[in-house]
């Protein structure tokens, strides 16, 4: 690419400085040093001028942007797994193509996961805080004390069945829970035999019957609310429900009722509907023990970014050198 004019890209958030220096290295990019989400007027300014739009999942590149995209924007490179923040439609209208990063945040997600599973039934967050609140001092051991639920002999429903539900279910299987899922297809057959997981086409017949839901779909028009008011009915007053997915997955208003009410145990939650904002009565229900919350941390490793980076450097490479770059994603997909 030295013979080339490099191409002008504008990354709308602080990266990892490995990253951010390759970027350097390999196009005229233009850093977000101090890490302030950029506004829609600074993102309006810059795809009238760059050629390629590196956003995160945080930032709204609906079609209003995208129709002010001057001539000279072909690329936008997001860094995250998920493109429900891109309306990729408007993009393939103007010619322009989209990327992502998929695949490299599996492990670490599922990870996070397994751990807010151990943590709600566990009371690990309640216990961490008593320590907090007390300075290190507590009245020490007791029989009843502190009492969770244990975890193996559980079963543990799976909604989205992919790589990072597929993965939760290993972890889950290791720690003797039985494997439950729920998914627009079937999984093959040895991935089935392997994890001993059993299939429902049924939602609201698996939600039921398990002990634990574990929520690792993806956000589209059809996995809106598909936790509703109606389906967190189904579930048992003393199952839990962790979500590392998207918060508007579940009805998020609904399941605090439940909470509230009794009629659901407790909930592990890395994402909101409203997010950054986070409804304060689960801020409440957390101070009650009734929920661990995280602030959308569950892909948050270093090895992760590097990685999301390194996909990011090689789909506007690809691009640029005149070939289809490997993580494109196609318009219409749900």
């Amino acid at each position: 690419m030295t013979s080339k004019k490099k191409p002008t890209v504008y990354i709308t958030r602080k990266l990892p400085e490995a990253v951010e220096t390759r970027m350097r290295e390999l196009f005229d990019a233009e850093l977000n040093i101090d890490d302030t989400p950029r506004s829609q007027p600074e993102l309006v300014a810059a795809v009238k001028r760059v050629d390629v739009l590196v956003p995160t999942l945080t930032d709204r590149i609906d079609a209003a942007l995208i129709e002010q995209a001057g001539p000279q924007l072909k690329l936008i490179a997001a860094f995250s797994n998920g493109v429900d923040n891109i309306d990729v439609d408007a993009a393939a209208r103007r010619g322009i193509t989209v990327t992502n990063t998929p695949n490299v945040l599996t492990e670490d997600t599922a990870d996070m996961t397994m751990a807010l599973i151990l943590a709600v039934p566990r009371r690990l967050a309640e216990g961490a805080q008593v320590l907090t609140d007390r300075k290190g001092e507590w009245a020490g051991w007791s029989p009843t004390w502190m009492l969770g639920r244990r975890i193996a002999g559980k079963r543990i429903g799976i909604v989205g069945m992919g790589r990072i539900g597929t993965a939760v279910a290993r972890r889950a299987k290791a720690f003797g829970l039985s494997i439950h899922y729920h998914n627009r297809h079937r999984v093959k057959r040895e991935t089935e035999e392997l994890l001993e997981a059993t299939y429902w086409d049924s939602l609201d017949q698996m939600l039921a019957r398990v002990d634990i839901v574990s929520v690792n779909c993806p956000s589209t028009p059809a996995t809106y609310h598909l936790l509703s008011a109606r389906r967190l009915a189904l579930m048992r007053p003393d199952s839990y429900i962790v979500n590392t997915a998207r918060g508007d997955v579940i009805d998020e208003t609904a399941m605090i009722k439940s909470l509230r009410e009794g009629k659901i145990a407790g909930a592990g939650l890395d994402v909101f509907e409203n997010e950054p904002a986070v409804n304060p009565k689960l801020i409440r229900l957390a101070g009650e023990g009734k929920v661990v919350l995280l602030p959308h941390m569950s892909s948050a490793t270093l090895e992760g970014r590097i990685d999301m980076g390194d996909k990011v450097v090689i789909n506007i490479r690809t691009f640029f050198d005149g070939h289809r770059p490997p993580d494109r994603v196609l318009p219409g997909r749900d």
